[in-house]
């Protein structure tokens, strides 16, 4: 063999090893990164109170107090009203899909990752004469009847931490008094301070109200996961959406959806070039 034949192969050679060299590193990197996230995952749920971190949020006006709760330790009388509550909201908006996805969230509501904000009303008759410190105090001692509450956890979308919302439900009487925007900004803080790139949530396409009130008063937007984005040709009775607070989080759920349409619009430009021609 002649030295350059040589040198050509120990070129290709140098080359090669290189590659794998380089794609060892971003598998290691990607895995690194994974396994960073779900240590994120794995703290925010380790959190026993995600509300001692804010408390100004532990009431909301005079009358209404807030609680943490986890899933896998609902009393019965707690589990009986969240089934109840839920009935009464989303029977409507899910139509004839309710029978079979009222007991997904049965089993839901009493996972060992669901976390819960419970609303209380609070339990005295002189709540209008106590400051929102009694309110507090005495909504963590004794607590009134509920009235709404917010099922979250923290999971991975797309390999992206997120605070995803299962659930927010409100009776009808404290709906309408700006308790829905207060729980979501809650959220919101809770998600950043547990470093989460987004708050995600799904909503039915028929329950126009939750639309209008996340999209229009709250600013999220439909993620590029959402089902209308992925494939707009198969209609779904559902939207999921987002509002993200770092550029992965954006690249993954919003940038995404636009080169997502841009690629249908092409597509669609080819088919119709095609049914022209």
């Amino acid at each position: 063999m002649d030295s350059e034949t040589h040198q050509r192969r120990r070129r290709g050679n140098a080359t090669h090893n290189t590659v794998i060299t380089e794609k060892r590193l971003k598998r290691s990197e990607v895995l690194a990164k994974k396994k960073a996230f779900e240590q994120l995952i794995k703290a925010a749920h380790a959190e026993k109170d995600h509300l001692a971190s804010f408390p100004s949020y532990r009431h909301f006006q005079i009358n209404v107090c807030l609680k943490s709760g986890y899933g896998n330790k609902l009393s019965s009388t707690v589990k009986q009203y969240i089934q109840t509550l839920l009935k009464l909201n989303m029977e409507g908006p899910y139509g004839s899909e309710w029978q079979e996805e009222e007991k997904v969230k049965r089993r839901e509501m009493v996972d060992h990752e669901a976390r819960y904000i419970f609303v209380h009303e609070v339990a005295n008759s002189n709540a209008d004469d106590m400051t929102t410190e009694d309110t507090s105090t005495s909504c963590l001692e004794n607590g009134g009847p509920l009235v709404g509450f917010v099922h979250y956890r923290f999971v991975l979308e797309e390999e992206v931490p997120v605070l995803y919302v299962y659930e927010l439900q409100l009776d009808s009487r404290v709906q309408g008094k700006g308790l829905g925007k207060f729980l979501i900004e809650l959220i919101e803080l809770i998600a950043q301070k547990n470093c989460m790139g987004a708050v995600m949530l799904t909503v039915q396409k028929a329950n126009l109200l939750a639309m209008n009130f996340y999209i229009s008063k709250l600013r999220y937007i439909i993620s590029s996961t959402s089902p209308s984005k992925v494939n707009p040709m198969i209609e779904k009775s559902y939207e999921i959406l987002c509002k993200t607070f770092n550029d992965e989080a954006k690249t993954v759920f919003e940038w995404m959806s636009w080169r997502k349409t841009a690629q249908l619009i092409s597509l669609i430009f080819v088919w119709l070039f095609h049914c022209i021609n």
